[in-house]
């Protein structure tokens, strides 16, 4: 359970609101799941607290919306109505949604608000309306989808829980934030490029048609990914050691599902989804434990899976 010093009711509030946002993460992520296992706990529960509020806004817009018969302008007024509760929580410290009560708690601890939650709603109500991404808006939908979490987990990592205050981040912890983030969101559009297209109806990557996806285009944009992994790889080394491991194996993985789609024909990357197995995530986690930095060759290699 989270760190508090309140006590009586609130305090049980504030614990069970805490259990209730840690579930999220290990019910739907295996890979951020498994690396937030590194952190202490201290900052475990700030980054599952982040995890599980994106994972609700990103399930309004999303299947289970849908399947719960909700038109897109239900599915708006809700997105526009957790952000409002959101803000609401970030100023007074409360909320009766325990997910949006336990992010605010966090949030408010480690000292961000408003400027990075804005933008990540703002992405989010993008995908209830079908966008023609150009270079423009897609770095604008990257930024506030998965930039702004990454910077909303740095804060986490540079909390210091002893003296109650969090230090402004390093500018190039904050630019490697940013690069790893983009890289996730990259890297999951690539791996859901059929999904999008045929059940959600989007395609995200400007200029990309997904009907005539071929070896170039895949290769093109893998090498994107495979930047933003080198970029992030330079700056892990200088965050505190929990975290270093923590972001080092969520790096290590997301690494191998790049090298991965290298290696899949562009064919069957758009019928099938690409991932890792457990094995290879035990044995990634491994390499991480005994201090192996990343290998920025891995996707370009374009070896066998």
């Amino acid at each position: 359970m989270t760190a508090t010093t309140t006590t009586g009711r609130l305090g049980l509030y504030d614990a069970t609101a805490a259990a209730a946002s840690s579930v999220v993460i290990h019910r739907y992520s295996t890979s951020f799941g498994l690396a937030s296992r590194f952190l202490r706990p201290g900052v475990r529960e700030h980054v599952e607290h982040v995890y599980a509020l994106v994972r609700v806004a990103d399930e309004i817009v999303d299947g289970p919306a849908t399947e719960a018969g909700l038109d897109p302008a239900l599915a708006r007024e809700l997105l526009d109505e957790l952000e409002r509760d959101t803000e609401r929580a970030l100023r007074t410290g409360f909320s009766v949604n325990p997910v949006v009560h336990a992010f605010a708690q966090s949030a408010r601890r480690i000292r961000f608000g408003a400027e990075l939650t804005q933008p990540f709603f703002a992405s989010m109500r993008m995908d209830l309306a079908p966008v023609e991404y150009d270079q423009e808006t897609f770095e604008r939908y990257i930024y506030g989808s998965a930039e702004v979490v990454g910077l909303m987990c740095l804060r986490a990592f540079v909390y210091q829980t002893e003296a109650r205050t969090a230090a402004e981040p390093d500018q190039r912890l904050v630019a490697g934030a940013r690069r790893l983030g983009s890289a996730f969101q990259k890297v999951n559009f690539l791996r859901d490029l059929r999904a999008d297209f045929e059940e959600l109806g989007r395609s995200y990557f400007p200029g990309v048609d997904v009907g005539s996806f071929d070896e170039a285009t895949k290769h093109r944009l893998v090498a994107d990914v495979q930047s933003d992994l080198d970029a992030a790889a330079a700056v892990i080394p200088l965050l505190p050691s929990d975290a270093r491991h923590a972001v080092g194996l969520a790096h290590a993985l997301f690494q191998e599902l790049n090298r991965r789609i290298a290696a899949t024909p562009a064919s069957r990357l758009i019928t099938t989804r690409v991932r890792v197995p457990n094995g290879v995530k035990a044995a990634l986690a491994a390499r991480v434990l005994a201090g192996r930095r990343p290998n920025p060759t891995a996707a370009r290699s374009g070896g066998a899976a």
